[in-house]
């Protein structure tokens, strides 16, 4: 409960003060503190390998990193000062919570040093018991079961990891640790009972709450803040070893070489992840990003062979296209004159320039499609399902199913706590940082701020949507005399030319905006003051894919749905912000321009950021290691080749994680228009697994372990684009291809009573989906010019389903407009019906926890308290025992004097 947390953190506080006294005495005073601080107190004389301290026996838990004010060239001396003054506070308090530092000069900048962090036994085990760290019991004795497939285990040690060259990691059952049931805990060797990862973790816990100054009795603290403010210039754990060769040091594991060996090279990239050792080495958090991504790339390769034979289904049925043919026809579309597309500027054209368009749109726009669809919808809730249980096998592997109860306030947090409250369920006082009026004007107003960004994003996606609808008029002057066998201009049409350019501006304002809005949203979630990380971190993660959501997906929405929907005739268009004419689509559809706009987006986001993840990482540090070419002969230590390392920064997983869901995104939203969109991730995917191992392994320094139970937020966000994307693809099918008109055309028109044709065909489809208009009917405003290259015309065709002139009705909608509309409504009903039905039995069918996994569970879970049970017994029998003696030999003592 509540009142023994604060009880368990008062005695330890009382520990700690005690254990504090006992190193200051004997360093002997206070200015043996600072001594022992003092740069120049040690010297760097060990291996450039060594992980400790340098008496050769205390292990380096952390570093951190300072420059030296009294080495600095600036006049600034009373901000140095004030610097100084705060770090020998913070390091004085650090002693005095028990953690031993050493200072070391740098060997290329003496401006440089280097404070090495040491935790010793009795802060490890005081800290593990505050922060619930589960640690071994005893050998776990559960026996694993054997595959079902034993048929292929050649092929998948094929694909795992040497097991000679990365050993499995022996397992325990685990319980969270106290200090007074050491002995129940399996402590075979105390230098290796906390590993390296926990103790990193336990030093950081340490220094996120130690503080450095109190002003109007405000605490500061905190490692973090010292770092932003420029007081240390980094604070880090260590690497164990080079990644290209093993250490010298033989008590070094050697799990950065085996990870860059097995896991970053090239040559290991059709190996399965190391993921226990990536787990060990970097934590939980890195841990289950790995395992997801992992996972989300063995499901595209399913995906990505549906797809591709989709698409093979069209590409080699293209040649039966009958619509597409008659575009082609010199005798049809050839002679059919098509109206203009603006006003005054732009001129009469003939179909058939739309011949090679029309020829790719039969690829995408065919029967494949829409299986496709239906798969995907199908696909992703098998994902979604499949990841449940994966991820809660994870959990029981890396215990973490009841990780809840570690969570800890973050200490920025904790430093607003200024309002005193009653607990209403425990009517004890506690702090909070603002009251209940504070926290709702927080929310108001972060909620107006991320409305106004997200209104931002809609303005610049309308700014795209003028620059079209402006340089479509200059492009159909430049480009008028299209004749239809220019072997170049038939390709560059003016609806290409717009769609290309349009796309390529697109995707460099969503880049630029996104460098904004990151920013933006830190500093909302920041002002929102979340209590914990994970708060923080699922804060921030809703905010940041709103505005990426919006960013990305805004302008294929655009054309998906709304481009060519809402344009009248040719007589009376409909115009935009009421000066620009809306745009019309392609006679074949906007189909296969969202097609562009999906490549070029999704092309470019992957090119970019491998040059962001890759690039810049290895060309800063290929000019840091250019600038540090010094003549000393000496060794440089690890902790200085750590330190000229690039910081990968607390929100680091965080973009890898927001870079693949927007790509999960594109993949399940519009994958009803571009099959090829899984074969395209799936093989992102590949490189990003090793790109993100060698970024981590080589050019980064290694990460703060963290434990992580789940991908968070990041869950509901994948199941909420599951939903959509349904209603996103049945919504492409219907009206953004041309599948339903062409199946009402095929059953209903092409045969009497309202087609010629004595049986079903496709014959006459485009003539029969283009109205006529008559050119003397044209406004003045949207007269195009009749006098063109095409010649003197009467009418002219447009793509819409209405009356011709002369008719009653003319210029109204006609019957097969009608019929087409209720295919779409009903097509969208049937199809968002028949996948949710599927989803939701699949969903019911599959649990979340597998039937073995809970069997673990709760077998673990027995046999923990069994055997503490088991021990606690024992210790109270051997008390008992003890106390027997003792009075056995107390009445013994007083009984034989009487009886002599």
């Amino acid at each position: 409960g509540k009142k023994e947390k604060e009880n368990l953190e008062k005695r330890t506080s009382v520990v700690l003060e005690n254990l504090g006294q006992t190193i200051i005495s004997d360093l002997g005073s206070l200015e043996s503190q600072q001594d022992f601080r003092t740069p120049e107190f040690e010297e760097f004389n060990g291996k450039s390998d060594s992980l400790f301290f340098n008496d050769g026996q205390r292990r380096i838990d952390f570093v951190l990193v300072y420059e030296d004010e009294s080495r600095k060239e600036t006049n600034k001396k009373g901000t140095n000062e004030k610097q100084r003054r705060k770090r020998q506070a913070y390091e004085s308090n650090l002693i005095c919570h028990g953690l031993q530092l050493e200072a070391t000069r740098s060997v290329l900048d003496d401006k440089l040093v280097f404070v090495k962090v040491h935790a010793p036994w009795e802060v490890l085990c005081t800290y593990a018991e505050v922060m619930h760290i589960k640690l071994p019991l005893k050998p776990n004795d559960l026996k694993n079961q054997s595959s079902a497939f034993g048929t292929l285990n050649w092929f998948t040690k094929v694909l795992s990891v040497d097991e000679s060259i990365i050993k499995p990691e022996q397992e325990f059952f685990t319980a969270p640790f106290e200090k007074n049931r050491m002995n129940d805990f399996y402590i075979v060797d105390r230098d290796a009972f906390f590993n390296p990862a926990t103790r990193s973790r336990i030093v950081y816990f340490i220094l996120s709450r130690v503080k450095y100054q109190v002003m109007n009795n405000v605490s500061k603290f905190g490692i973090n803040r010292l770092v932003n403010s420029g007081i240390y210039k980094a604070a880090f754990p260590l690497h164990d070893c080079k990644f290209r060769r093993q250490s010298e040091d033989p008590s070094c594991p050697n799990e950065r070489y085996l990870l860059y060996r097995e896991w970053a090279h090239p040559r290991s990239i059709y190996k399965k992840q190391p993921l226990d050792l990536i787990r060990k080495y970097y934590g939980e958090k890195i841990g289950i990003y790995f395992a997801w991504l992992g996972y989300y790339t063995q499901m595209l390769l399913l995906a990505a062979v549906v797809g591709v034979a989709c698409f093979l289904y069209g590409y080699l049925n293209q040649d039966n296209c009958t619509w597409s043919k008659e575009v082609c026809h010199p005798d049809i579309g050839g002679k059919i004159i098509m109206c203009p597309q603006c006003d005054k500027h732009c001129p009469f054209w003939k179909l058939n320039i739309t011949c090679e368009s029309s020829k790719k749109l039969c690829i995408f726009d065919s029967f494949g499609t829409l299986v496709f669809a239906v798969f995907m919808g199908i696909w992703v809730t098998l994902f979604l399902e499949f990841w449940k249980r994966r991820q809660a096998e994870l959990e029981y592997e890396w215990d973490t199913v009841e990780l809840q109860q570690e969570e800890q306030a973050r200490p920025e947090y904790e430093a607003r706590c200024t309002h005193v409250v009653i607990n209403e369920i425990t009517q004890e006082e506690e702090r909070i940082p603002f009251t209940a009026w504070g926290k709702c004007l927080r929310i108001t107003l972060c909620a107006s701020a991320v409305f106004f960004w997200i209104l931002l994003i809609i303005a610049s996606v309308i700014g795209i949507i003028v620059y079209r609808l402006s340089v479509f008029i200059v492009f159909s002057t430049q480009l008028k005399n299209l004749n239809g066998t220019d072997p170049i201009q038939k390709y560059l049409t003016p609806q290409t030319a717009t769609s290309i350019t349009a796309s390529i501006i697109s995707f460099i304002i969503i880049m630029i905006l996104n460098t904004i809005y990151e920013r933006v949203a830190i500093m909302i979630t920041n002002f929102e003051l979340p209590r914990t990380q994970t708060d923080y971190e699922n804060s921030l993660t809703m905010k940041m894919f709103l505005f990426q959501f919006v960013n990305y997906y805004s302008s294929c929405f655009y054309i998906a749905f709304f481009k060519g929907k809402f344009v009248g005739y040719p007589g009376d268009p409909v115009y935009w912000l009421g000066k620009y004419r809306n745009e019309e689509c392609d006679p074949g559809g906007c189909l296969l321009e969202l097609t562009t706009q999906l490549t070029i987006i999704m092309g470019g986001k992957a090119i970019w950021n491998n040059i962001q993840e890759v690039l810049l990482p290895w060309i800063m540090n290929l000019i840091g290691r250019f600038h540090r070419v010094s003549g000393s002969e000496k060794i440089t230590p690890r902790w200085e080749q750590d330190y000229h390392l690039q910081p990968m920064g607390k929100l680091g997983l965080f973009y890898e994680y927001l870079e693949m869901i927007i790509q999960f995104g594109f993949v399940t939203l519009f994958v009803a228009s571009f099959p090829l969109a899984p074969l395209l991730a799936l093989v992102n995917n590949i490189l990003e697994i090793r790109v993100d191992a060698w970024k981590l392994t080589t050019q980064f320094r290694r990460l703060v372990p963290e434990k992580a139970q789940d991908i968070g937020a990041w869950q509901p966000i994948m199941q909420g684009i599951a939903i959509l994307a349904v209603v996103t693809n049945a919504m492409i099918i219907a009206f953004t291809s041309d599948m339903i008109p062409r199946l009402v055309y095929y059953w209903s028109f092409s045969v009497p009573p309202y087609g010629n044709h004595t049986s079903y065909t496709m014959d006459g489809y485009i003539n029969n989906t283009l109205s006529i208009f008559k050119v003397a009917d044209f406004k003045n405003k949207s007269q195009g010019n009749p006098y063109s290259e095409q010649g003197n015309h009467t009418t002219c065709r447009y793509r819409d389903f209405r009356y011709p002139p002369g008719h009653p009705q003319e210029y109204k909608h006609n019957i097969y407009y009608w019929h087409v509309i209720a295919a779409k409504l009903s097509f969208i009903i049937v199809m968002e019906h028949l996948i949710y039905s599927v989803k939701f039995f699949i969903s019911y069918a599959i649990p979340d926890v597998s039937k073995r996994t809970k069997s673990k569970i709760q077998r673990e879970k027995y046999l923990t308290q069994k055997l503490l049970r088991e021990n606690h017994l024992k210790d109270m029998t051997k008390n008992m025992g003890v106390i027997a003696e003792r009075m056995i030999e107390a009445v013994d003592n007083n009984l034989r004097p009487k009886l002599e």
